[in-house]
């Protein structure tokens, strides 16, 4: 079941929220939280219920490795979790990978197993994997069965994040004042889905139409398409992805729950470094927590063969492909680089800075997204050929271009040239925590009414977030 759709929006969500409140109030808050978990494992097995057995298998292990763990803090249990998980994640989701390297690498003829990815297993697995590890290190309790099943399964999360952590969602089902409706977090929690919203169906899902058009037809293109395409791409994924967790994080506060802040406006960021502090936070705070600091951090002589693993890791995690892994690496080169310049204590304009930062995202996003590296190559080539810049048709209908060379079919007007501007300002310039925290939502009222009606109406076709097949 997407956020975006209408079932969820006019069935699922008030349906869920009106029992949720009145079970708390006729019964109990225990009775209340059940319901909560029946209702996000009834979610989740919306899409395909051949999925719920494998979620429960999963939590089932995991809260017995928990359970081990806080009655003996062994390192022999604490392997066995992690490495429960590890092949957990690794069947699902690596098996045919290995596979087809095996094969072209060896001459082996294995038959790739064509093995449907359970929806949001790397979130569910990777906020598990961090639970047993807090629990190795003395940082958490034993908690009882429902208060865990609710942490993994709490739905605005469950599908495609944010990583949760236990010491800041358990703590929140004992308190007895977020079983009684409270308005105020009611208005906000719209107010965030509602922006969320927007940026799914009304940018987001625009973009993605020229997006796909490069990404799909990379074998002839003008040096405006590739740069046209791979920016419509970065501005996709990003209003995507942060309109999902947006959207998660309303869904949160309708039930008082406060879900972390993913995205802090990461198009602004000035260095690499800081793209990473503000893009993805709960994972890069996963990454650094449970992968770089254990490996040794800057605390020893390898800080950049640790940043490396970190990112190849990071870059593993988002898919199953070589060119997944690429995009890893370039940014943990990337980061190495931000690291050494440091150093020189030279200080670059901030423009320069923004400038050179964004380029370098933009650039690594075109690997992440491409089918393969050839096409990521001929989007490349492609944006720095001047031999291919054509200039744009002012007129948006009919033909985009006054000129054609090589009889490239995708075509980018002054329209599309000018929406992109415009997406990227209001990335850097979209409303954050803060901005919400400061505002008086009350006298919103009207304004997010008109906003939510326009997005409710481009619902109609449906499209899934792009962090679902990660």
């Amino acid at each position: 079941m997407l956020f975006n759709s209408y079932e969820f929006i006019l069935l699922y969500l008030p349906i869920t929220l009106v029992l949720y409140y009145q079970l708390a109030k006729r019964f109990s808050n225990g009775a209340a939280k059940n319901f909560l978990i029946f209702a996000s494992l009834c979610f989740y097995s919306y899409w395909d219920i051949n999925n719920l057995p494998i979620l429960l298998a999963s939590i089932i292990a995991n809260y017995i490795f928990g359970h081990l763990l806080s009655k003996n803090r062994s390192k022999y249990i604490l392997t066995a979790g992690i490495a429960f998980n590890l092949l957990f994640l690794a069947y699902f989701k690596y098996t045919d990978f290995i596979l087809q390297n095996l094969n072209a690498l060896a001459g082996t003829s294995f038959e790739l197993q064509s093995i449907v990815l359970p929806l949001g297993v790397s979130f569910f697995t990777f906020t598990q994997t961090a639970y047993l590890v807090d629990v190795y290190r003395g940082e958490t309790k034993e908690y009882t069965k429902s208060d865990y099943l609710l942490f993994v399964t709490i739905f605005p999360h469950l599908i495609a994040g944010p990583i949760l952590y236990h010491k800041d969602m358990i703590p929140q089902f004992s308190v007895a004042e977020n079983y009684k409706l409270n308005y105020k977090n009611l208005t906000y929690g719209i107010v965030w889905f509602t922006i969320g919203l927007l940026k799914k169906v009304v940018i987001a899902d625009k973009l993605a139409v020229w997006a796909n058009q490069v990404f799909n037809n990379t074998s002839n293109l003008t040096m405006l398409d590739a740069w046209g395409g791979s920016l419509a791409y970065s501005l996709q994924l990003y209003f995507d992805f942060s309109g999902y967790s947006e959207m998660a994080i309303g869904l949160g506060l309708l039930f008082n729950y406060n879900l972390p802040l993913n995205f802090n406006l990461p198009y602004r960021a000035t260095s690499i470094i800081d793209f990473w502090r503000r893009w993805h936070m709960t994972l890069s705070a996963f990454l650094k927590n449970y992968l770089y600091i254990p490996l040794g951090g800057n605390r020893s002589g390898n800080h950049m063969r640790n940043i490396l693993i970190t990112m190849f890791l990071g870059g593993l995690w988002h898919g199953a492909g070589w060119t997944f892994i690429f995009w890893g690496v370039l940014h943990g080169v990337f980061i190495c680089i931000n690291h050494l310049w440091r150093k020189t204590k030279i200080v670059l304009p901030k423009f320069l800075c923004w400038l050179l930062t964004f380029n370098a995202v933009n650039l690594a996003w075109i690997f992440f997204r491409a089918n393969s590296f050839e096409s990521a190559m001929n989007i490349v080539k492609a944006m720095v050929d001047f031999e291919k810049l054509v200039v744009p048709h002012s007129n948006g209908l009919g033909k985009y271009f006054e000129a054609f060379k090589n009889g490239s079919e995708i075509m980018f007007s002054t329209r599309e040239i000018g929406i992109i501007i415009l997406c990227l300002i209001i990335a850097m310039h979209a409303v954050n925590k803060k901005y919400i925290e400061r505002i008086n939502p009350y006298f919103t009222a009207i304004g997010l009414a008109v906003a939510f009606i326009y997005a409710f109406s481009k619902i109609g076709q449906i499209s899934e977030f792009l962090y679902f097949q990660f």
